[in-house]
């Protein structure tokens, strides 16, 4: 039934079988956008209309992740905060299959059979026109359609948004990013962008210099942006003017995956292992690698002089 207790549901073996139908959809869903909540919400609407449980399928890692390595496009949201933003969004289950070899490798039909029939039991299945899946990508829409008159299950093709006559993508927020356009990022998506995650042991440096941070690791070879900004924290329902770094951190280390650091003005409580949300304003620089610490720690102080300017003509 719809509305029933929201739950995470990793791999086709946790399927209870004999399982009722569901309203479904499949897809990456990067940033859970505004595009994205047009569609949730249209699979809410029809979960109620077919009074059964509203079902999002993603992949993880993201099929372009598993193809391209390194090379993907940067995240701009992880797992847990995925998850987070469907059960917000008020969708009932979110389904996760791991994507491997053997998924890579099952034909069109073999995934509409063992995914979409036997799996997940599909009543009705809300996807755009241009999906594409199976082995080499030879599953798409019509198939589908074709498959849902066999096997009893209906298609319907997904809304589009667009804002300024262009498409909501998650492309498209990413390049908003990377040219620091937090305002057009902010209207893509539907709130500020934010990257959140438990703060962990760094080498203490910050602290040994006199400007403490709280280090959050990304879990991830590329960030989708790169360089100092102006940032508040949310922690503990404080909102706390701040400055960050996403990087590697040239001058003092050989990070291979980005961190996110960040320095809370006039603060000096202890976060370790708590969790905080970062949300991005404005960008001061790009990150730099300094011949000294005391160049280092010069500059730093100049980005901290710019986020406090920053906050005071707020």
């Amino acid at each position: 039934m719809a509305g029933e207790k929201r739950q995470f549901i990793r791999g086709l073996h946790n399927l209870k079988p004999g399982r009722g139908g569901c309203v479904a959809t499949i897809g990456s869903f990067d940033g859970v956008h505004l595009g994205h909540r047009a569609i949730l919400q249209q699979l809410i609407d029809k979960s109620a209309e077919y009074d059964l449980p509203s079902v999002v399928m993603i992949f993880e890692p993201q099929p372009q992740e598993f193809f391209s390595g390194e090379q993907a496009p940067a995240r701009l949201m992880r797992l847990r905060e995925k998850v987070e933003a469907f059960i917000e969004a008020g969708i009932d289950q979110v389904f996760c299959l791991q994507f491997n070899r053997s998924l890579r490798s099952l034909s069109a039909e073999n995934f509409i059979d063992q995914v979409l029939v036997s799996g997940l039991n599909v009543s009705c299945l809300v996807v755009g026109d241009d999906f594409r899946f199976g082995h080499d990508r030879s599953g798409n829409y019509q198939l589908l359609t074709q498959a849902g008159k066999q096997h009893g299950f209906d298609v319907l093709d997904t809304h589009t948004l667009e804002y300024q006559g262009e498409r909501i993508s998650s492309t498209r927020i990413r390049n908003a990013l990377e040219q620091a356009d937090f305002s057009l990022a902010e209207k893509l998506l539907g709130k500020s962008f934010q990257i959140a995650g438990r703060v962990v042991y760094g080498q203490c440096l910050g602290r040994q210099l006199g400007i403490p941070t709280a280090n959050v690791h990304l879990h991830r070879y590329r960030a989708p942006l790169t360089g100092v900004y102006v940032v508040e924290v949310l922690w503990n329902g404080q909102c706390l003017p701040a400055v960050a770094n996403v990087g590697i951190r040239p001058t003092v280390g050989d990070l291979i995956k980005p961190v996110l650091e960040v320095h809370i003005l006039d603060f000096d409580e202890q976060l370790y292992g708590q969790r905080i949300q970062v949300e991005f304003k404005a960008k001061v620089r790009e990150e730099a690698k300094f011949s000294s610490l005391e160049l280092m720690v010069d500059e730093i102080h100049n980005d901290i002089t710019v986020a406090r300017s920053y906050f005071l003509n707020k």
